[in-house]
């Protein structure tokens, strides 16, 4: 895993560009502490620093081929390395290494961006062509890995695995964009390809930018399959799970690949249960796992994780977190924000323990749920679609009584219905508003009247709505809910919040459900043998059975949650006091200062209407203003 940097710029000096480069590179150190370097030629300037987990003795970036007209920056890791390194050995390519940075750079030597295709893992990478004088950068199928870019003002570009890196480049504007932050009100985040900055962008999953001195040019080049594959859809549901077995088995074996040790993290939850089970069964010995437990009732899966621990034979680890902890910990965390996010704190002590415990890799079971119906949306988004028609035949006037009686509830169930009733006419347009965090009348009501105009412009539904809706044509309505799970949430909130936190202690973190063979080869198979709304996860446990215990595969799901509702009160109280003040206000011309004040005062007074998520994504928004300065 590394950081990567680089700026392409005819109209900045070497000096001056190496320095800027070197300034972005330095600001990315926690992602790459074992090495770093420049390469520079002609208008570019590229750099990393990098935390060495395969070949870690040699790999030392940026790497540049032997003929002198590649120089590449890579942060990732590519699965299958060792296969492509044996064709590209084959075709008369020398290496040099055992690391699968070199083996990208053969690859690209090779095919050029088609090589793209043939890569499995997770990447963000930038080669410059010394002599067509361009450079190609591209982000992993998914989005688990970054790429942020910007256009700079006097011609050219730079770009980096972190904002915070391009700004302290100094030739990026630090620049809250109003838009933006109206977005993150609607989302717990901002999505691609936006950025909370006006004037940086976010490379979308599975897209690649190329750029030389005056142009900048971004398209995808991985699209989700399509719906339906003859010949490659299993036609019994036995069949099926013995087919899904052995593609977990596989991801598994190609997401261990590594040259330091690889531990897990272990909630005690299906997901995670499944993986760190597959795990031991693919060979790992000595297996570490590590899990947060609370001590708050309702909020630990502590005896869950015992079990599977003990099941499996690890070394457990256990962290105990506490509100009072956080709270001293503030400081650091809001730090390691690169954007601000309603989300990932979990992940940020996860990744401390592994890195304490003496692991620098570990995988996840993030995206279980997006791959087999783990959500409440794949039950009842479509019940709701097969309301919509009735809906739409009563009297406008009628419909308006019935979404104002709906805001007007407690609780945000009711609420959250009023949108989707209000702004959602198909399966397509109530998958994206599915993730919304604030009703969009609340989150107008705490916008400035400029922001609010502007957000009103853009109206309800998730930007990517027309972008997604051609790409998903055909699909079933299994396959729509679980593209807008794994392009919006997965990708914009928990992928990238487990890249910020993991990254912020120097760790790697792998997810094996999110992987493109796995999907790729999940995705035509028929939906009823993905997903039964009878039994969440069916498919998962069918296909585990014989190595998650009874007593998990059975158990009710509970998604991960830290008691934050407690704390907001206590611990986290005065934080909240001075974050929800006029002085913090005036740092956000944006919002909306004493209706914005209204939603904590009400919340810690046990008033208001807002569940503690809303609240805390408001104030992170608002802390994350005032650690920037005035915007």
């Amino acid at each position: 895993m590394c950081g990567i940097a680089g700026i392409i710029a005819p109209k900045l000096d070497l000096v001056a560009r190496e320095d800027a480069v070197g300034r972005m590179v330095a600001r990315q150190q926690h992602r790459g502490p074992d090495d770093r370097g420049i390469f520079s030629d002609g208008d570019a300037s590229i750099g990393m620093c990098r935390l060495a987990i395969i070949d870690p003795t040699n790999g030392h970036q940026p790497m540049v081929s032997p003929d002198g007209r590649f120089a590449l920056v890579f942060n990732g890791a590519i699965y299958n390395y060792r296969e492509l390194q044996t064709e590209l050995r084959a075709k008369g390519w020398e290496f040099k290494t055992n690391c699968d940075t070199e083996v990208l750079l053969a690859a690209f030597a090779h095919e050029g961006p088609k090589c793209l295709q043939r890569l499995r893992g997770m990447f963000s990478f930038a080669v410059w062509d010394a002599r067509e004088k361009t450079l190609f950068a591209a982000r992993d199928p998914l989005g688990i890995k970054p790429l942020y870019y910007a256009r700079l003002p006097n011609g050219g570009v730079a770009f980096a695995s972190e904002l915070n890196a391009l700004l302290a480049s100094n030739h990026v504007p630090r620049e809250i964009d109003p838009l933006a932050a109206g977005e993150y009100l609607a989302w717990f985040t901002v999505p691609a390809p936006r950025t909370i900055y006006r004037g940086i962008a976010n490379l979308p999953p599975g897209h690649c930018l190329q750029a030389d001195g005056t142009r900048v040019r971004t398209e995808p080049w991985w699209h989700l399959p399509a719906p339906k594959a003859p010949g490659r859809v299993t036609t019994n549901y036995s069949e099926f799970i013995h087919g899904l077995r052995h593609q977990l088995d596989d991801s598994i074996r190609a997401h261990r690949v590594a040259d330091v040790p690889v531990g897990a993290f272990l909630s005690g939850g299906m997901d995670s249960t499944a993986v760190v089970g597959l795990m031991a069964r693919s060979g790992a010995t000595k297996l570490k796992t590590f899990s947060l437990i609370f001590g708050e009732a309702g909020f630990s899966e502590q005896s869950s994780a015992r079990l599977a621990a003990q099941t499996f034979g690890t070394e457990h680890h256990e962290d105990v977190l506490t509100g009072s902890r956080v709270a001293a910990d503030l400081p650091k965390i809001l730090a390691s924000f690169d954007q601000p996010t309603g989300d990932g704190i979990n992940t940020y002590y996860a990744s401390q323990m592994a890195v304490r415990g003496g692991v620098t890799v570990a995988l996840s079971g993030l995206g279980g749920d997006e791959l087999f119906g783990g959500y409440p949306s794949f039950r009842d988004l479509p019940r709701l679609q097969r309301v919509l028609p009735l809906w739409r035949c009563l009297p406008t006037g009628i419909k308006g009584r019935i979404i104002e009686t709906l805001r007007t509830r407690p609780g945000t169930r009711a609420r959250k219905l009023a949108d989707f009733l209000a702004y959602g006419r198909d399966l397509h347009e109530l998958a994206s508003l599915q993730r919304r965090v604030l009703p969009e009348n609340v989150r107008l009501s705490l916008l400035s009247p400029d922001a609010r105009a502007q957000a009103e412009r853009l109206g309800a539904n998730h930007p990517m709505l027309d972008d997604f809706t051609s790409e998903l044509l055909g699909a079933d309505p299994f396959q729509i809910i679980s593209a807008w799970e794994l392009r919006t949430y997965m990708a914009d909130t928990l992928l990238r919040d487990s890249d910020v936190f993991s990254m912020a202690h120097s760790l790697e973190l792998r997810v094996p459900f999110v992987d493109k063979v796995l999907l790729e080869w999940l995705w035509p198979q028929p939906a009823h043998f993905k997903y039964d709304p009878r039994i969440i996860k069916r498919a998962l446990a069918d296909a585990t059975s014989d190595v998650v215990p009874a007593a998990i595969r059975n158990r009710r799901k509970q998604g991960f949650a830290l008691p934050f509702a407690h704390w907001m009160v206590a611990e986290l109280r005065p934080f909240l006091d001075e974050t929800f003040s006029a002085a913090s206000l005036a740092n956000c011309p944006w919002l909306d200062a004493s209706t914005t004040m209204a939603v904590w005062h009400d919340f810690k007074n046990k008033r208001g209407t807002h569940s503690w998520s809303r609240v805390w994504t408001l104030a992170v928004l608002i802390a994350f203003a005032n650690r920037r300065g005035t915007p």
